[in-house]
């Protein structure tokens, strides 16, 4: 493992296992008392140092797995040159556990410990409990706090990521708070913009081509007139692109008619499918009429998709004589409009009927909803065309 990645705690739990290591080599070296312990003492002490100092072990789990055969050879050394050797047992165990897979570590723990069982009772030493039961006891201590740790990490790292894909969401929510607080103020200055400003200019207009017609012929206010009546038409064509540009994305690229029949394709493979017609003799509309009729839309087949579970729904858009009427019908399960007026707006819905309706009647038309349970929903919106075309007025 490289060092870099280790925590604090970490850094002192590997130091903890070098300083073990090297006390228990020390203790089994002195009580020894051989030349040949003390030298299979230090070759095991050299061989562990190597693992903290060549890179291959380091960064390569092949090589750590190498490295770790050739500690284990030069310990075995060590356990037949003395039984003080098996006090390394327990630091064996845990690089064994640390460094091998769960199915090679636990069956090289057991053989560490009967190693260091054989070669205690190999040596002569006189029987008793303690030779048996200290080196297993000591294998299921280090079994036990390596399993428990490892167990511990990966419950760490599920809540690090949790955390990160909450941060993320929330990133991703505010993002998307803010994209519809941008769209709702481009909706809100493109409506104000053409009630007051647009609307006041035009005015103007028709007032001055009014007083220009009613001059004698040669006024001298004739040019001063005509002058304010063209300063007064650049603005309004100001005006109306201030409008154009704070339309909506989904008008940006083409006619309402163009958007809606985009709107069919957002169902979804799992939704109904929805069909797009227009009826009568398309006229080009304002744009607050258009982004309305858009809205309205959009909320009408959410709530089809939503809650219906309609197969079919149709969207169409009639333009008949002094008004513009959009119907959008399904054949899901209906409900019943006289009980959901005593329903109240909460946190799971109930916003889009009043919400679609006040948007038709701020624009002087009308908002109907036909329904019965077990025989779909039909939503009518109808408004008056302006009595200006549509390229006088904004």
């Amino acid at each position: 493992m490289d060092p870099r990645s280790l925590t604090p705690a970490l850094r002192a739990l590997r130091l903890c296992l070098h300083l073990l290591m090297a006390g228990l080599l020390v203790l089994a070296a002195v009580r020894s008392q051989t030349p040949a312990g003390v030298v299979a003492a230090v070759v095991t002490g050299a061989v562990y140092a190597a693992g903290s100092v060549l890179p291959g072990v380091r960064g390569s789990q092949r090589g750590a797995a190498v490295w770790l055969g050739a500690l284990c050879l030069s310990w075995l050394l060590l356990l037949w040159v003395t039984p003080e050797g098996l006090w390394i047992a327990f630091p064996l165990y845990f690089l064994q556990l640390h460094l091998l897979p769960v199915r090679w570590s636990l069956p090289a723990v057991g053989l560490t410990a009967c190693a260091a069982i054989l070669s205690y009772v190999g040596h002569g030493a006189a029987l008793n409990p303690g030779v048996f039961i200290g080196p297993l006891l000591g294998a299921a201590v280090a079994v036990a706090t390596v399993l428990g740790y490892q167990a511990l990490y990966r419950e760490s790292e599920r809540r690090r990521r949790l955390i990160e894909e909450l941060i993320s969401t929330r990133a991703e929510l505010a993002a998307a708070e803010r994209h519809a607080g941008t769209l709702a103020e481009r909706e809100r200055l493109a409506r104000e913009i053409h009630d007051t400003l647009a609307q006041g200019l035009s005015s103007i207009q028709l007032l001055l081509r009014a007083a220009e017609r009613a001059l004698p012929e040669g006024s001298p206010a004739a040019g001063h007139i005509d002058e304010a009546r063209r300063a007064a038409q650049d603005n309004l064509a100001e005006a109306r692109r201030f409008v154009r540009a704070l339309t909506p994305p989904d008008l940006e690229h083409g006619s309402l008619a163009g958007a809606l029949e985009r709107l069919c394709g957002a169902a979804g493979p799992d939704g109904p499918r929805v069909r797009f017609s227009v009826s009568g003799t398309p006229v080009e509309l304002p744009t607050p009429y258009e982004v309305a009729l858009l809205r309205i839309a959009q909320s009408a087949l959410a709530n089809t998709v939503r809650h219906a579970s309609a197969s079919r729904a149709e969207i169409t858009l009639s333009f008949m004589g002094g008004s513009v009427t959009l119907d959008v019908v399904d054949d899901g399960k209906g409900f019943d409009p006289a009980a959901l007026r005593t329903v109240r707006p909460s946190s799971e819905g109930g916003f889009g009927l009043p919400a679609m309706r006040s948007r038709a009647e701020s624009l002087g038309g009308s908002f109907t909803v036909e329904s019965a349970p077990g025989q779909g929903t039909a939503v009518a919106v109808s408004l008056p065309l302006p009595t200006e075309p549509a390229g006088a007025d904004v």
